[in-house]
C-alpha cells in the first residue's frame, strides 16, 4: 500500500487505525484525549505503518454516549480543540502519508440539536417534529406507540409534556432521524461536504443500517419482558431496510465528485452476506465493517468459513474484503480469546462470559493479528490491540457508558475497552497526559506501555511494526489477490498462500504442528519458535512464509 495519500483507490486494501479520540492522548493536561494529544502522536502512528486513522466522534456533544450523540455536526467539541485543530491535524497526517476517516453519526443526533429542541417547542404535526419520529401513544397516550426496544436497554420511546412519544433506537438523549424527510437527507450532504472540503478522505457511517424505519412503524413482537432488541430477524422494520440504499446511492455520487474521490465505511451489523453485500455494490458505498469475521470464535472452521463467505460476498459485487478483530463496541480481542468461548456473544454480560485467561488470550490475539493482516482487503486495528490491551475493570463508580445505567446495572456497557493508552511505565497516567485520565487504568497498565514495548522484538507492539511493514512490502500482501487454502496437517490448523509467494499457517490446537509449506518464515507470532522452513507452528501461534516457487499452490484444497 503506497503512502501517497493522492493515489486512489487506497481503501481497498488499507489499514486502517481505529482512534478512540478521548483516550489516545492528552494534549492540554485535562485527563481527556484531543487533537493536540493526537497531533503529538501522529510520529507513532506512521512508525506502526498504518494507511489511515479513523477518529470516533469528535463533534460539539453533550457527551452522553461518547460523542454518538452529536448537538452540532459542523463544529468540535471544546474539549477536544477545534475546527482550526481539526484541518491542521488533518494537513499534518496527510503529510505523514496518512489519511483521515470521521465518524458520521446519521440514524440519530442528540437531545440537545438545535432540531430536536425545536420540536419540543413545537406543537405535534408541525414541520420540526417531521424531522424526527413523533407518535400517539395507545391505550390513550399512555403507552408507547408500538413495541420496539432500545439496544441499550428498555423501552425505545419516550414521551414529552404533550404526550406525543419520540423514538430512540439507543439512549433517551439520542432521538432518532426521520430519513423520509427530505430537509434531514439534504442537511446530512452539506455536512458530508463541509468536512471533505477541509479535507477528510472518508465516513465510518454509524449504525449504518437503521437510518430508514418501515411505514407505520409496525411491532416487532418481543415476548414479555424481552430486554436487547433483535436485530436479525428479515424485513425488520427498523434495520436494513431496502429503502436505505437510495441515501447511499446519492452518498457515493458526493463523494466521487470530489478529486480524489472520499470513501465510505459501513458499520453493518448483518449475519446475511448478499444482504450485506448490496451495501458495497459499484454505486453505493466502498466497504463495510466485517462484523462476521470479528463475532466468530477462534476456531479453524470458524475463521474459515467466515472468510470464505466474506470474501465471496464482497466480491461478487467487486468490493474488497475488511478485516478486523474488536473496536470500541466490543470487548477486547485479547480479553475474548481468553476465554473458553471465544465467540462475540451481544447482551451477554461479562460474568456470564466466564474467567479469562489474560496470558492465552495474548498469545491467541498474536496469531488472530497474523491471520487478520495476510488477508486480502483491507484490515481495521483498534488503538491498544498493537499493545496487547486487555479490557480494564472499571470500578462501578467510574462507569460512564449508558448501556450500564439503562440496564440497571446488569451489563457493565464498553469502558473497559475504553481505557485510555499507557505510552509510559510510570506517572499518574502512565503517560496519557499530564493529569490522570477520564478513565481510570488499572495498576500496573505501564507494563503494557509503548515504551516498554519499543524495540522489544517479542513485543506486541514491534509484532505489529514488523507485520505491517511485510504487509507494505510483501509482492503478495495488501491488495485484492485470492486466499488459495491448502491441505493442513489436522482439523485444528489452516493453511493457505497468496501470490506471489506467501504463505500463512495458523494453528489453533493445543499441540505443535509442522509447517506444511516449504518455504522461509518471514514472520512468528510465538516469540519462542526459531523454526524455519523445516520447523513447528506452535500451539494457538502463526507464522507467515516466504514461499519455495517450488511448493507454492501445491496440496491445495
Amino acid at each position: 500500500m503506497s503512502a501517497d495519500v493522492t493515489s486512489a483507490p487506497w481503501w481497498r486494501d488499507a489499514v486502517i487505525y481505529q482512534l478512540y479520540i478521548q483516550s489516545f492522548a492528552d494534549g492540554n493536561g485535562d485527563g481527556i484525549g484531543d487533537i493536540a494529544g493526537l497531533r503529538g502522536r501522529i510520529g507513532y502512528l506512521s512508525r506502526l505503518g498504518v494507511d489511515a486513522i479513523w477518529i470516533t466522534p469528535w463533534f460539539r456533544s453533550p457527551l452522553r454516549d461518547a460523542g454518538y450523540d452529536v448537538s452540532d455536526y459542523r463544529a468540535i467539541h471544546p474539549r477536544y480543540g477545534d475546527v482550526a485543530g481539526g484541518r491542521e491535524l488533518i494537513e499534518e497526517c496527510h503529510a505523514a502519508g496518512i489519511r483521515v476517516v470521521l465518524d458520521i453519526v446519521p440514524n440519530h443526533t442528540s437531545s440537545d440539536h438545535p432540531w430536536f429542541a425545536e420540536a419540543l417547542r413545537s406543537p405535534p404535526g408541525s414541520a420540526a417534529r417531521a424531522r424526527y419520529h413523533f407518535r400517539t401513544g395507545r391505550d390513550g397516550g399512555r403507552r408507547p406507540p408500538n413495541d420496539w426496544l432500545s439496544v441499550f436497554g428498555g423501552p425505545a420511546w419516550t414521551r414529552v409534556e404533550d404526550g406525543e412519544w419520540y423514538l430512540h433506537l439507543f439512549d433517551s438523549a439520542q432521538p432518532d432521524l426521520n430519513w423520509d424527510s427530505e430537509e434531514v437527507r439534504s442537511e446530512f450532504e452539506d455536512i458530508l461536504r463541509f468536512w471533505f472540503d477541509l479535507g477528510v478522505d472518508g465516513f465510518r457511517i454509524d449504525v449504518a443500517t437503521a437510518l430508514v424505519k418501515a411505514p407505520g412503524l409496525p411491532d416487532l413482537g418481543y415476548p414479555d419482558g424481552a430486554f436487547l432488541a433483535d436485530l436479525t430477524r428479515p424485513n425488520h422494520p427498523h434495520r436494513d431496510r431496502d429503502e436505505v440504499h437510495d441515501i447511499y446511492r446519492s452518498w457515493r455520487k458526493l463523494a466521487d465528485s470530489y478529486d480524489p474521490p472520499r470513501m465510505f465505511a459501513a458499520e453493518a451489523w448483518l449475519d446475511d452476506a448478499e444482504r450485506l453485500s448490496r451495501y458495497v455494490r459499484p454505486d453505493e458505498l466502498h466497504t463495510t465493517l466485517n462484523l462476521h469475521y470479528l463475532k466468530s470464535a477462534w476456531a479453524a472452521p470458524d475463521l474459515r468459513r467466515a472468510i470464505d463467505t466474506s470474501i465471496a460476498a464482497t466480491s461478487s459485487v467487486g468490493a474488497p474484503t475488511t478485516w478486523g478483530l474488536s473496536n470500541h463496541d466490543v470487548e477486547r480481542v485479547a480479553t475474548r480469546y481468553g476465554r473458553a468461548d471465544t465467540r462475540r456473544r451481544a447482551g451477554v454480560s461479562a460474568p456470564e462470559l466466564g474467567p479469562v485467561d489474560e496470558h492465552l488470550g495474548r498469545r491467541r490475539a498474536r496469531a488472530a493479528a497474523l491471520l487478520t493482516l495476510a488477508l486480502p482487503g483491507s484490515a481495521y486495528i483498534y488503538q491498544g490491540e498493537e499493545l496487547g490491551l486487555t479490557d480494564a475493570d472499571v470500578p462501578e463508580h467510574a462507569r460512564q457508558d449508558p448501556i450500564w445505567f439503562r440496564s440497571g446495572g446488569s451489563r457493565p456497557g464498553r469502558d473497559g475497552a475504553r481505557v485510555p493508552l499507557p505510552w509510559t511505565e510510570d506517572g499518574g497516567s502512565y503517560g496519557f497526559g499530564d493529569n490522570g485520565a477520564w478513565l481510570p487504568q488499572p495498576e500496573g497498565w505501564g507494563n503494557h506501555a509503548v515504551s516498554v514495548q519499543d524495540g522489544d522484538d517479542s513485543s506486541f507492539l514491534e509484532l505489529y511494526r514488523t507485520a505491517l511493514a511485510l504487509r507494505r512490502s510483501h509482492p503478495a500482501l495488501g491488495g485484492t489477490s485470492d486466499v488459495h487454502w491448502c491441505d493442513a496437517p489436522n482439523d485444528d490448523v489452516l493453511v493457505f498462500t497468496r501470490a506471489p509467494g506467501f504463505g500463512c499457517v495458523v494453528n489453533f490446537g493445543s499441540a505443535p504442528v509442522p509447517i506444511p509449506l516449504r518455504g522461509r518464515v518471514l514472520l512468528s507470532s510465538d516469540t519462542s519458535d526459531n523454526s524455519d522452513g523445516e520447523g513447528a507452528v506452535q500451539p494457538d501461534g502463526a507464522v507467515w512464509l516466504d514461499l519455495d516457487p517450488t511448493s507454492e499452490g501445491s496440496g491445495t484444497t
